[in-house]
C-alpha cells in the first residue's frame, strides 16, 4: 500500500484549481504528487518508476522489484502531459506517439491504469 501523504480532498482541490486554471507552481506539484499516490495505490508494485519532474516519482505496477541503480521499466513525462493523462484528456497511444512519454521497459505502459479521473479512451 502506498504511504499517503495527501488527502483525498486536499488533491482533489488542487486537481480543480489546476484544472481550471487558477493554480500556481504549489497546486501543480500537489496535484502532481496526489495523482502519483493515487497510481501507487491503484498498482501496487515496485517494477515501474513514475517520474514527474521535478515534482515527483513513484514505484507501481507488480512484478520485478528492482533496487539498484535506474530501473528496468521507467516513465517519465512533463507534468502537464501527466494530469492530461490523469485525467483522460489525453490517451496513453497518443500521448507516447507525440513524443510526450517516455517509455521503457516491458511493464512501462500505464495505459491500463489511466486515465485515474475521467473518461476512458
Amino acid at each position: 500500500m502506498a504511504r499517503r501523504r495527501i488527502t483525498s480532498e486536499d488533491g482533489r482541490d488542487a486537481l480543480a484549481s489546476v484544472a481550471a486554471g487558477a493554480g500556481g507552481r504549489p497546486e501543480l506539484a500537489m496535484a502532481v504528487r496526489f495523482t502519483l499516490e493515487e497510481l501507487a495505490e491503484l498498482a501496487p508494485g515496485n517494477s515501474v518508476e513514475v517520474r514527474v519532474p521535478p515534482f515527483g516519482v513513484t514505484q507501481c505496477v507488480a512484478g520485478p522489484r528492482h533496487t539498484r541503480g535506474t530501473p528496468p521499466n521507467v516513465v517519465e513525462t512533463d507534468a502537464t502531459t501527466w494530469l492530461a493523462l490523469v485525467g483522460g484528456t489525453v490517451t496513453w497511444p497518443e500521448a507516447v506517439a507525440a513524443g510526450k512519454v517516455a517509455a521503457s521497459g516491458q511493464r512501462a505502459d500505464l495505459s491500463a491504469w489511466l486515465p485515474l479521473f475521467g473518461r476512458r479512451a
